[in-house]
């Protein structure tokens, strides 16, 4: 094992993400292994905010209407729950 005298040591620290068909590979910075590991998640995050974005669905698509009918109102109106109050003497 190779010691580096400066107090960093080389990149040790990498990871390959796969979503669907796509693949990202990713490197952590060189130093010490915390801070490849943040550099690492960092790097993470940004692959995974950068394919939902690319990957979400469009602000323009018009929305379902959802129709409720009148009676499904009413019966919630109509269920209370029971409360019983006691009597004072």
């Amino acid at each position: 094992m190779d010691h580096c005298p400066c107090g960093t040591a080389p990149s040790r620290v990498s990871a390959k993400l796969s979503f669907g068909s796509e693949t990202y590979t990713v490197k952590a910075n060189n130093g010490i292994l915390s801070e490849q590991l943040a550099s690492m998640k960092e790097q993470s995050m940004i692959i995974l905010k950068e394919f939902i974005t690319k990957h979400n669905v469009p602000d323009d698509v018009p929305d379902e209407t959802v129709e409720f009918s009148s009676e499904d109102d009413e019966e919630a109106l109509d269920e209370k729950p029971s409360v019983r109050r006691r009597k004072r003497k």
